[in-house]
């Protein structure tokens, strides 16, 4: 026969937390009640009985004296909780609440919602002791428990649906749904899809306990593959019968097991394989019992492999059984699941991990608490990849490796990254080998850099581009500075303008063009004429080392070329007034090619200064009267183009006319 005990079988945190309270205070000799039986389970509350523990109901509170009362891991009502701390202070009584941290949740949640006005909907047993608690915690406001179809139908039937006008009877405010943590979680999901079919207005609180979840589910499986399936633990134990019922929806042949006594071994010998599981208040040694009974030959190991240990910074694998939008739940193989937090999965703080993972996936984790204070192991698969994440980069640093991250961060100090896990940051002033102003144009960029400082004790992993950048750009430059040569024309892009020149990029490395060689014209100040990123055309004027001297004055644009024929001696010329000097005034005739005009060429008549008769920018005409082209000289004049004045008459010849003049005048 082939035994299969369940991983999850016996006390759960919340029962073994309140068991152990009591036998802590037994062990300390203090006069023990608990208040009602600490746990559904008989052998148990008569052990704790025979050392001395005595169960007290309400009504008995009020005769306690000077002794300890412990709360059982169902909870209480908040009156019974008020009625205690008070007996703490008159009669004292030690009050120490072994309340389930999961219940205790559901206490929380219902008196903040009731608060709300919402009416509170319970799904579980209303018998229940742990259901009668949360009730309790209900500040008035209407409340239903629903624990079949029949009261679920009633239930629907009570209240109106949602619309423009009404919310429904005793749901003005809406409606707020838990569960008693030891109920069918399938059969809760059913419900609550019903109620929110009718009722849009609704929030839901699965608040069956992952313990719960995880058991009932395993309990599934191991039915599904056995030919017969034992339940050990107390038939009027709500988490036990819920087991039993999912069993024997399975498995036709689930019994229950109270005590080894009431095994049917001749019963269980007719089957090849059988299955084992155990409610939630089941203790260890009657699961043993069972197993000695059934198989003693590997009862250690299979009750090694169900209650194996852990450790906290342990690493371990898991299968994921569960994922909700901010949490994930694996199964470890320890007697409780694994809960990984978003904040310990990703650094993305609105991440939805349903997205991200999925029921079925495997992963390797680290233990940060074995316990968590509500019976659950917390997880980091953050971490776990963060220190791999660190070895990597320690790493990277040792070999110098280049690295490829996007920019995820930018900052006013630099940028910051991320590479497995690790945030590495990169100062501005190693973001490039040149000054970055404006670092937004990386946001979300690939780059490279390199590790140049390591030290995760002070969160200080820094990374640099600017050695990266500037050796590149070393062999762009050697590369293009063995191709090129002098006189090569290049067509560039205008990187920077100053007031002497004009820098342009040549496709890695970067040549000047003084204002001197911008052209044939006369110099002005290039801001007027260039602008960042225009392209034009150059040509190598001269290379010393990694200085490339650059000029746009190309000798078939050479205005001189031909001056000697368009500006010939005595050639009639029209040009442009530029600028003034004393001795004159200076003619543009063409871009690049300048004349004087003397200032005794510029009237017949004396003048004292040029601008007395010229201004600025005066379209004028004159002839050329000297041209030298080896000093690039051209002379002109305006006087030249004159006509000569008329001579004047010998004074006697003019006596005859001014006399007849006269006359004319007397007459």
């Amino acid at each position: 026969m082939v035994v299969e005990l369940a991983k999850t079988a016996g006390f759960c945190f919340g029962v073994k937390r309140a068991v152990d309270t009591v036998y802590s205070a037994l062990a300390a000799g203090e006069k023990v009640f608990t208040f009602g039986p600490i746990v559904h389970n008989d052998s148990v509350c008569s052990e704790l009985e025979k050392l001395g523990a005595s169960i007290v109901s309400e009504e008995e509170l009020d005769s306690l004296k000077d002794c300890t009362v412990i709360i059982r891991a169902h909870g209480i009502p908040e009156r019974v909780d008020k009625k205690l701390k008070e007996y703490g202070e008159t009669k004292n009584i030690k009050f120490t609440d072994a309340t389930c941290p999961f219940v205790k949740k559901i206490h929380k949640i219902v008196e903040k919602e009731s608060l709300a006005g919402k009416h509170i909907v319970i799904i579980g047993d209303p018998k229940h002791p742990e259901v009668q608690g949360i009730v309790g915690w209900i500040k008035e406001t209407p409340f239903t428990v629903i624990s079949d179809e029949d009261s679920l139908q009633r239930f629907l039937e009570e209240t109106v649906p949602e619309n423009e006008e009404n919310s429904g009877i005793s749901g003005e405010n809406g409606y707020c749904i838990v569960a008693q943590t030891t109920f069918n979680h399938n059969k809760f999901q059913v419900f609550v899809e019903k109620i929110e079919r009718k009722h849009y207005n609704t929030i839901v609180y699965d608040t069956i306990c992952n313990a719960t979840e995880e058991r009932q589910r395993e309990a599934a499986e191991i039915a599904g593959r056995n030919e017969a399936i034992i339940v050990i633990g107390a038939e009027h134990s709500s988490n036990t019968r819920k087991l039993y019922e999912i069993c024997k929806q399975e498995c036709a042949n689930t019994y229950f097991c109270e005590r080894p006594g009431d095994l049917n071994v001749t019963l269980m010998k007719h089957f090849n394989s059988v299955g084992i599981t155990a409610g939630a208040s089941t203790p260890k040694n009657i699961i043993k019992e069972v197993l000695s009974i059934m198989s003693e030959e590997n009862f250690e190991s299979l009750l090694e492999e169900s209650l194996k240990s852990i450790h906290n910074g342990e690493v371990v694998e898991g299968t994921v059984i569960r994922v909700k939008e901010d949490e994930i739940a694996l199964n470890i193989g320890y007697k409780a699941d694994g809960i990984i937090t978003r904040q310990e999965y990703t650094n993305d703080a609105n991440a939805d991990l349903r997205t991200l993972v999925k029921e079925g996936d495997t992963m390797q984790v680290k233990i940060i608490k074995v316990n968590d204070g509500d019976g659950q192991v917390m997880l980091s698969y953050k971490r776990l990849a963060a220190e791999r994440g660190l070895r990597r980069i320690e790493a990277a640093k040792e070999s110098g490796e280049i690295l490829t991250a996007p920019v995820n961060e930018i900052t006013s100090g630099g940028l910051s990254v991320e590479v497995e896990g690790v945030r590495i940051f990169i100062p501005r002033s190693y973001v490039s080998d040149i000054y970055e102003k404006d670092l937004s144009k990386y946001k979300d960029q690939m780059i490279e850099f390199k590790i140049t400082e390591f030290d995760p004790r002070k969160h200080k992993i820094i990374g640099s581009r600017k050695e990266l950048i500037a050796a590149r750009k070393k062999e762009i430059q050697d590369e293009l500075l063995s191709k090129i040569s002098v006189g090569d024309i290049i067509t560039g892009v205008v990187k920077n303008v100053t007031n002497f020149g004009v820098f342009i990029d040549m496709g890695g490395i970067d040549g000047l063009c003084h204002s001197t060689e911008i052209g044939w014209g006369r110099t002005e100040n290039p801001n007027k004429r260039f602008k960042v990123g225009d392209e034009v055309r150059a040509y190598v004027k001269d290379i010393n080392g990694d200085k490339i001297a650059l000029s746009m004055k190309f000798e078939d644009e050479n205005p001189w070329a031909d001056a000697d024929e368009k500006y010939a001696r005595g050639t009639v010329v029209k040009g442009r007034v530029v600028r003034f000097a004393e001795f004159g005034a200076f003619v543009e005739l063409e871009p690049g090619v300048d004349a004087l005009l003397h200032i005794s060429q510029i009237s017949k008549e004396h003048i004292d200064k040029p601008q007395s008769v010229l201004k600025a920018n005066q379209e004028i005409e004159a002839v050329v009267t000297d041209i030298n082209l080896d000093e690039k000289k051209i002379s002109l004049s305006m006087k030249a183009l004159l006509p000569d004045e008329p001579e004047e008459a010998p004074a006697e010849e003019a006596a005859p006319e001014a006399e007849a003049a006269e006359n004319a005048s007397e007459e």
